[in-house]
């Protein structure tokens, strides 16, 4: 499956991009346990960034993000299979966590319920 990574990005940062980048940094944490079940990991940023540099933003709080930023990740849920919500306020990952249910996509919690991805709990046995 295609699943995309949804949680908190710039929500809480007040714009700083060191809180943004480790927010990131989280998102991308789910990546390989992800990949390694053999799925594709998707994350919005990371598609989402280059459009708005390409297009003369100066990032994620420059004016014209708004309509990069959710369009993005709202063009990607019609490509993925699935979201897999992590932990925190954001408002984004709940409007994706939205239109993949109106879409009856799978959305899961946590990687233990993502189907292939052993649980951290195993690995330590």
């Amino acid at each position: 499956m295609m699943i995309l990574i949804a949680g908190p990005y710039a929500s809480g940062t007040n714009g700083d991009p060191a809180l943004m980048q480790r927010n990131l940094e989280r998102l991308e944490e789910a990546a390989w346990p992800l990949f390694e079940a053999g799925h594709v990991p998707m994350i919005g940023e990371w598609v989402a960034l280059p459009v708005l540099r390409s297009a003369g933003a100066d990032g994620p709080t420059d004016p014209l993000a708004e309509q990069v930023m959710y369009p993005t990740a709202e063009r990607l849920l019609q490509r993925c299979d699935a979201v897999l919500r992590l932990p925190g306020d954001s408002r984004g990952a709940d409007q994706d966590v939205a239109i993949a249910r109106s879409r009856d996509l799978p959305v899961y919690y946590s990687l233990d319920e993502v189907p292939g991805v052993i649980a951290a709990s195993e690995l330590a046995s």
